[in-house]
């Protein structure tokens, strides 16, 4: 069983596309261990764009769009990488993975496992977050950070009011009722 939500791409890379699979088995190293790790991997994936929009001396706004490029890639990398870390199920055979590039986006694309309750809350948290004004969802959740140590979705929210990213899901059933989920982030160029 497959459950999408938003406009969920499949990425099928070919010559006409870049793309860069990172991936991850977080029970092999220590979670803290892999954790340090993520900014690391983040700038990696921003550094890594950055190459494929040259600066050009003579049109001084390109090193501007390079660095914004730069900036919103390493950002939605690192927020992928721990939502993935923080939120993935161990006893799903499903590595975290991520990156895709063409002339028009970046599509960004996080997998890992979840457990059947982690996923129904996951859902929740989406639906919200379809239904709702994201600037409003983030001013809500500024408050409750205020107020508790809270910080679910402010990742996303911050890909969407900041980074003018569009957002989707897919939910794939797994191993022992357990799911592979898709979380697709595209920055249109």
């Amino acid at each position: 069983m497959t459950e999408d939500f938003g406009h969920f791409v499949d990425i099928r890379p070919g010559r006409d596309a870049e793309s860069l699979n990172l991936s991850f088995w977080p029970g092999h190293l220590p979670l803290k261990q892999r954790w340090r790790n993520n900014g690391l991997s983040a700038d990696f994936l921003g550094d890594y764009v950055t190459t494929f929009f040259p600066l050009d001396d003579d049109i001084p706004e390109t090193r501007h769009r390079q660095a914004e490029i730069r900036g919103a890639v390493s950002y939605i990398a690192n927020e992928l990488l721990e939502n993935a870390m923080k939120f993935h199920d161990a006893g799903q055979p499903e590595p975290i993975t991520i990156l895709s590039l063409d002339d028009e986006q970046i599509v960004f694309q996080e997998s890992n496992g979840a457990s059947a309750d982690n996923a129904a809350a996951f859902r929740a948290f989406i639906a919200r977050l379809r239904e709702a004004d994201p600037g409003e969802l983030y001013l809500e959740q500024l408050e409750r950070n205020a107020l508790s140590e809270d910080t679910a979705g402010l990742g996303y929210l911050t890909m969407i009011n900041d980074y003018g990213a569009e957002l989707a899901w897919r939910f794939e059933a797994g191993h022992d009722g357990g799911y592979r989920v898709i979380t697709q982030v595209t920055l249109k160029l």
